[in-house]
């Protein structure tokens, strides 16, 4: 057996005769113990509620989508919605026109974003899930879907022939302007159905047929917003995409979904970032307990460290008596942290016993990568505070 890790052993699961140093590395392992438990735990809590958060958004956007480079609107042509269908991988698409527009309806007006959908929409995208109230539109009608937050906001309701919701696009050209029908596309539009995701995302939508909205913004039937597309599972995501450039000859860039949210992955990312290294300054802190422990040892066998040296032991090996003793104190309670962080999280996963809301539980993920990021990173520095505290072991203190 390797000498210095059969002393650490002895060392690390014997008492020592001072009860100080004892009582020490009790709170440093205590210390190891629960801030690897800690760390899990919050972890595993930021990718629930990242997953929470990115959920709203997921119901609203497709895995890809191909927006024009230039301007606001691409030409499709058959050839190209047949090469689409082609490519491996892809299980459906959809083609959208989306334009910011007035809203109008019983004295109340809004600005908001008026979406059209082709009859592929609720294949592509899981927003038909989404509805809270109604149905969802039909094609080549003047029927549309609404967020929850417009509904609120204007006093909308469904189905309401008495009163017309009606739709204002700015028409396109040049000159002066002498009438209301002359600056606008006007139409009376049906809801039939109410959508709730968010807050922000309630109000930010009116779906509304393709043809319809393609006619009120004066486009022609080619020329659509984009192509939202949604992917077989397993599919190779970098291969659609070079396909989907072939496609349309580089002139139209394709978008995944993290991209499409850019802002807010970013934003969730930057907080896991933050928290990470907040508990992990906390489990640096726990650690000089493990480096005051090992020294107050390295003095309480100073006899002990001197026989061996005088029977021939090196100054390096009796540094490594003390490097591992840190070492595996640190695995063992990172180990035993761990264990006892994956069962709160399992618990909370199953039974719900931390809630938000009476009906919404507190979100956390078990994933394997915050067991090897936290476990990691509990090894690493008691690695490292395990160097520093027997760097103290030196000739000088042995003579």
């Amino acid at each position: 057996m390797n000498f210095p890790l059969y002393i650490a052993k002895r060392y690390l699961f014997s008492k020592s005769k001072s009860n100080a140093i004892n009582i020490i590395t009790g709170i440093a392992s205590m210390g190891i113990i629960v801030g690897t438990m800690a760390l899990f735990v919050v972890l595993s809590v930021f990718s629930g509620l990242r997953d929470f958060s990115l959920s709203f958004s997921n119901s609203m956007d497709p895995d890809l989508k191909v927006n024009p480079i230039q301007g606001k609107t691409l030409f499709i042509s058959p050839r190209q919605e047949n090469q689409i269908k082609n490519i491996a991988g892809i299980a459906s698409f959809s083609k959208v026109v989306e334009e910011r527009v007035l809203f109008f309806f019983k004295g109340k007006e809004m600005v908001s974003n008026l979406k059209g959908v082709d009859a592929n929409f609720t294949r592509t995208n899981s927003m038909g899930g989404n509805l809270y109230n109604g149905q969802w539109l039909k094609p080549n009608t003047y029927q549309v879907v609404v967020g929850y937050g417009i509904t609120d906001k204007l006093s909308l309701g469904l189905f309401d022939f008495n009163n017309p919701f009606e739709v204002y696009v700015p028409r396109k050209g040049k000159g002066v302007i002498e009438s209301e029908d002359e600056a606008f596309f006007k139409s009376n539009l049906i809801p039939v159905g109410i959508y709730a995701v968010s807050e922000d995302l309630d109000s930010k939508y009116v779906f509304a047929d393709l043809a319809l909205a393609q006619e009120l913004l004066e486009l022609k039937p080619n020329q659509i917003s984009g192509v939202e597309i949604k992917m077989k599972p397993n599919a190779d995501e970098s291969q659609i995409i070079e396909s989907l450039n072939a496609v349309f000859q580089n002139k139209a860039e394709v978008k995944n979904r993290a991209q499409l949210n850019a802002t807010l992955y970013k934003m969730l990312n930057t907080e896991n970032i933050a928290v990470y290294l907040i508990f992990t300054l906390v489990i640096i802190i726990a650690l000089f307990n493990l480096i005051g422990a090992l020294i107050m040892m390295i003095l309480d066998k100073k006899s002990n460290l001197k026989t061996l040296y005088n029977l021939g032991a090196e100054v390096k090996d009796l540094k490594k008596i003390f490097l591992l003793q840190g070492t595996l104190l640190t695995i063992i309670g990172g180990i035993i942290g761990m264990v006892l962080g994956i069962i709160i999280v399992v618990i909370q996963q199953h039974f719900k016993w931390v809630m938000i809301t009476e009906t919404l539980a507190y979100p956390v993920v078990f994933t394997i990568q915050n067991v090897l990021i936290v476990f990691t990173t509990i090894v690493s520095l008691g690695f490292f505070s395990s160097w520093i505290a027997s760097s103290r072991v030196r000739k000088k203190l042995l003579g």
